[in-house]
């Protein structure tokens, strides 16, 4: 077990996973279970690069440093601030004989687990890139373990893509299992869906995923009206409001007036803390929250949820359910709307 999960690479503190380890050894020896990446190109969550960016109001330079110093002196990835890291895309280099992985010397691959916990070194200081978008050109390696995730890349699409919906490929999954459940047990068999951030990554897919599963309505809540038009042309949902997430009435009321009423089902897909309480108070009561950002207050969800005397389940996004990443690489082929958003945020960056 100790080999499955990487425990060998754990510098500090002794006795704790890799996710929660302070430091990790990114040497590049494999372990027998190990497999070795050559570093291409890294995915900053977006709770993250957001934290980094308005902290160094928007210097990239800064940013990059920031960055360039966390790996150093962690051996991974891992924002001190909002706990959080990313994923990655690579080629594999190297592949121990007892690795169950399934993948070979010279895949091109994109590892489905976080930073976190991905032992990491960068070889280039990050001279390729300017600070300034979530997507990190670099060289470097990293190091997977035996109960890592991870995916060969798709030939038909642009790396960069893919390595966009690997990133939060875990959201339309738990999002489409959810509906389904609140389908089955619905006497219309159609609940009621509000993603908050519905315009970004991982708020487009679930909104698709959605509507796939069966929901009956679908509101996109945004924060500002390009956002707003973005998603609009993107059709991806019944209705588009306009709120802002962090404001628990104007969320709620918002939400209500789209839907006639409360959703069964809330996805919080937005970057920024303080929308727990707002996600809380939009969801009818044996509804569901799921909560999919990494900027998210657990503790301020469940003390909220008690204070407002609210019967809701509420659900973590752990970014894995079986078949996750070729579920949501299936919403993006077939979903056109999610193509156009996902392509023009990448355009942009």
């Amino acid at each position: 077990m100790t080999s499955a999960v990487g425990l060998r690479r754990v510098v500090e503190p002794a006795g704790v996973l890799p996710q929660a380890a302070y430091r990790l050894d990114a040497r590049g020896a494999i372990a027998a279970d190990e497999v070795r990446i050559r570093v291409e190109r890294l995915n900053l969550d977006a709770a993250s690069f957001r934290q980094l960016s308005e902290k160094h109001g928007g210097d990239g330079a800064a940013v990059r440093a920031e960055v360039l110093e966390i790996i150093r002196e962690r051996g991974k990835m891992q924002n001190p601030v909002t706990g959080s890291g990313g994923m990655l895309v690579g080629t594999v280099a190297e592949v121990g004989p007892e690795s169950p992985l399934p993948v070979k010397p010279g895949d091109r691959v994109a590892t489905l687990v976080s930073l976190t916990l991905t032992p990491l070194a960068i070889t280039d200081d990050l001279a390729d890139w300017d600070g300034r978008s979530e997507q990190v050109p670099c060289a470097g390696r990293a190091i997977l373990f035996a109960r890592s995730i991870v995916a060969v890349l798709p030939d038909d699409l642009d790396p960069r893509l893919s390595l966009a919906v690997f990133d939060v490929c875990g959201a339309p999954a738990l999002t489409a299992r959810t509906v389904r459940g609140h389908a089955a047990r619905r006497a219309d068999g159609a609940p009621a869906v509000a993603v908050l951030g519905g315009a970004g990554k991982s708020g487009s897919l679930a909104l698709a995923a959605a509507r796939q599963a069966g929901a009956g309505r679908t509101v996109g809540v945004v924060p500002v009206p390009a956002e707003r038009d973005r998603l609009v042309a993107a059709g991806l949902a019944d209705e588009v409001v306009l709120a802002d997430a962090r404001d628990p009435v104007a969320l709620a009321s918002a939400v209500t007036g789209a839907l006639g009423g409360p959703a069964d089902v809330t996805v919080v897909c937005v970057d920024v803390p303080g929308c727990e309480h707002g996600a809380i108070l939009a969801t009818a009561d044996g509804g569901t929250v799921v909560f999919f950002s990494m900027a998210t207050s657990f503790a301020s969800a469940a003390l909220g949820a008690e204070g407002l005397a609210a019967d809701v389940t509420m659900l973590i996004g752990n970014g894995y359910l079986p078949g996750h990443a070729e579920y949501a690489l299936s919403l993006l082929r077939t979903v056109p709307g999610v193509r156009a958003l996902f392509t023009d945020r990448l355009a942009a960056d």
